[in-house]
């Protein structure tokens, strides 16, 4: 589903306008980056956790040059759904 089916999804659900819902989605969105960005994370009951994860230092290995890189430790965003949520997604497979 992309963001245009979503922002039409929602339109329909609510009766809002597309482009009013289009500014509410875009703005949660920032919303959502900005505090992952400055290093807290996002908790919505009922739905999931976006949260910031730290991978270490690591050694790689560029195959075709036959050479050991290192890669620096980093942060990433992640997504951790709710249990309720999980469970829902697992009834609905067929």
């Amino acid at each position: 589903m992309t963001k245009a089916e979503i922002v039409a999804e929602i339109s329909n659900k609510t009766g809002i306008e597309k482009v009013t819902v289009q500014h509410t989605v875009e703005a949660f969105m920032d919303v959502v980056k900005d505090s992952m960005v400055n290093g807290e994370n996002v908790y919505l009951r009922g739905f999931g956790s976006f949260v910031i994860k730290q991978r270490a230092e690591k050694t790689g290995r560029n195959i075709s040059r036959n050479t050991t890189i290192i890669i620096p430790a980093h942060n990433i965003p992640a997504f951790k759904p709710a249990k309720t949520f999980v469970n829902e997604v697992k009834k609905s497979v067929k």
